[in-house]
């Protein structure tokens, strides 16, 4: 899959602003970005749902723009919403998606099976969707859109609202998917997921800010130190480091505080000696590993993050 100059605009807003994309065959792809940052329309323009405003794409060598009803029928696509229909059955539902799919009708009581072991509902042909638990809803919207054997699948959001056990073993069943040579591009909030992506591509404003594997970023873009810290008293520590400008973003965790320097010569010891002169004393200060969430958070304008600060600030006893 490739785009290039890939735009959408609804009136004066652009949505999505000249995206080149690349994707290659069998890869797990995660987009990222915060709400209203061009994610799901994206997707919609890729599954060939939105028709471009500018620029071009090629989805299974297929154009975007020219023949958009062939790209619907070669992917597969998995919506937030899991577009089910709950007064049909599990395999009723693999039944409508595979008719749907045009799935020829020899074929169809096979791969419906195949679909029912993947998704390990087996047990379950005939519980009315509508009564499944949030994960097996996911893995039976899963299975529909994988129904039709697509080279490609879109997933949007798919693991938002279900439990971390399903969550495992939906990314077993996805990461299992891409080593047979499936490609899934797939977007999620969820940072400890977006870890295990094969490479990532960060959307902010509508534009790709950043792309490549999750080790290929943090070499490439993330140039300054991450110091996690575990203070006496972790409220005062955030608050203190907050108002620093040598500090980029701050955030806690429990009884740890974990920071992003604003410069790359930012020492441990410094972090340390500038909380003392401001009363708050700390047990440990290290440097670590910047994660996903770290280059997420980084990338996001530091305009915004202090909106955000002043909001969180707002709601502080004493404060309203």
């Amino acid at each position: 899959m490739i785009t290039r100059g890939l735009t959408k605009r609804f009136g004066r807003i652009v949505a999505v602003d000249g995206l080149d994309l690349r994707v290659r065959r069998g890869e797990l792809y995660g987009f990222l970005g915060p709400n209203g940052a061009g994610k799901s329309t994206t997707l919609r323009m890729l599954c060939g749902i939105l028709e471009p405003t500018d620029g071009e794409g090629r989805v299974l060598g297929i154009d975007l723009r020219r023949d958009p009803e062939r790209v619907k029928s070669a992917i597969g696509y998995m919506s937030q919403r899991f577009s089910l229909y709950d007064d049909l059955t599990v395999e009723e539902n693999l039944t409508f998606y595979a008719r749907v799919y045009m799935v020829p009708r020899a074929d169809r009581p096979a791969r419906i099976q195949t679909m029912l072991r993947l998704g390990d509902l087996v047990g379950y042909p005939r519980q009315l969707a509508g009564q499944l638990s949030g994960g097996y809803r996911q893995r039976l919207a899963l299975t529909c859109a994988l129904v039709h054997g697509p080279r490609l699948v879109f997933l949007d959001e798919p693991t938002a609202g279900v439990d971390p056990v399903s969550r495992r073993t939906f990314w077993a069943v996805v990461r299992r998917l891409a080593d047979a040579g499936t490609t899934v591009l797939m977007t999620t909030h969820y940072m400890d997921e977006a870890e295990l992506c094969d490479t990532l591509g960060f959307i902010y404003q509508g534009r790709l800010i950043a792309h490549g594997s999750p080790a290929e970023i943090k070499a490439k873009t993330f140039d300054r130190p991450v110091i996690e810290l575990q203070p006496v008293d972790a409220r005062a520590a955030a608050d203190v480091l907050a108002d620093w400008d040598a500090v980029e973003e701050v955030v806690r965790a429990g009884a740890r505080v974990r920071l992003i320097a604003a410069r790359r010569d930012l020492p441990v010891a410094a972090v340390r000696e500038y909380l003392a002169a401001h009363g708050v004393a700390v047990e440990w200060v290290n440097e670590v590993e910047p994660n996903v969430e770290d280059l997420f958070v980084s990338f996001v304008d530091r305009e915004r993050k202090a909106r955000v600060r002043e909001q969180l600030r707002a709601l502080e006893p004493g404060r309203r």
